[in-house]
């Protein structure tokens, strides 16, 4: 009996356009691998190519969405996809993360932030109590969902709550920093004076963030626990590496003298403006 071909099976090529848009990241490499980890299984045709389904498009969505906005390990989406039907997941693919995306924008209830993340009352509470989530009047924002599933997927490897105090602490020094900086912006009385110091604190902490990530990187290299370039290579994360966003000078109007008569802003030193602890 000959094989008959299946309608409504696409190409892995065909599979790359139809999820780029929306992942840019993927690869032939990166399916290839999820299919020897058991993630999915395409059809092969007759000649040995591998032959995607609808329902495999949207597996592949899945994944891909779970490991970009809720970093699940391989293992725990494994889990999630043995509970899955031959027609696909209980609900589309990305829809419920969205529409819980959509509710912390608008402000959460605890009973909401509980469900969106996927954790307990313990578990939420003792986020507050080590100052990772905060609560304004009843309602939970956005970064608030952003680091429950966060603490959530560090679980998995044994990380704890109890165990980010330095990250958190880390976090509010940063901070502090980027609010030294645009501290004379802020005390301009012109028009847009506001806006304009929003725009640097935002450019500031991206590259502050950056600079975290890449010496967190040198410092697990130096251990031997990680190539260093590697991780510059795929998170793009160190300014001057291919891929790595470009910060250009803030407009001259946006560029104010800090304490030290030094122009500050992203594009000229912040130093001359930052006072050190001592007050010098």
């Amino acid at each position: 009996m000959s094989e008959q071909p299946v309608r409504g099976q696409f190409s892995i090529g065909e599979v790359l356009a139809r999820l780029r848009p929306e992942f840019p990241d993927i690869s032939t490499s990166k399916i290839r691998f999820l299919e020897a980890e058991g993630l999915i299984e395409p059809a092969r045709s007759r000649s040995g190519y591998r032959r995607f389904s609808a329902a495999d498009i949207e597996r592949l969505r899945y994944i891909l969405t779970a490991q970009r906005d809720s970093y699940l390990p391989l293992r725990v989406i494994r889990e999630r996809l043995a509970s899955w039907s031959d027609s696909g997941p209980q609900a589309p693919a990305g829809s419920r993360g969205a529409a819980a995306d959509g509710q912390a924008a608008a402000g959460m209830s605890r009973r909401q932030l509980l469900e969106a993340a996927g954790i307990g009352e313990d578990e939420l509470t003792e986020l507050e109590d080590y100052g990772l989530i905060r609560r304004v009047g009843r309602q939970y924002a956005a970064d608030a969902l952003a680091v429950a599933r966060t603490v959530a997927a560090l679980r998995h490897y044994g990380v704890q709550a109890r165990h980010l105090r330095a990250v958190k602490a880390a976090a509010d020094r940063e901070a502090n920093l980027v609010e030294q900086v645009v501290a004379p912006q802020l005390r301009q009385r012109g028009l847009g004076a506001r806006d304009a110091a929003a725009r640097t604190a935002a450019q500031i902490a991206d590259l502050t963030v950056r600079l975290h990530a890449t010496l967190v990187g040198s410092a697990l290299a130096e251990a031997g626990l990680l190539a260093e370039a590697g991780l510059l290579a795929e998170a793009g994360r160190a300014p001057g590496y291919p891929g790595a966003p470009r910060h250009e000078p803030a407009p001259a109007h946006e560029q104010v003298p800090g304490a030290s008569g030094q122009v500050s802003g992203p594009g000229a030193s912040p130093v001359g403006g930052l006072r050190s602890a001592s007050g010098r």
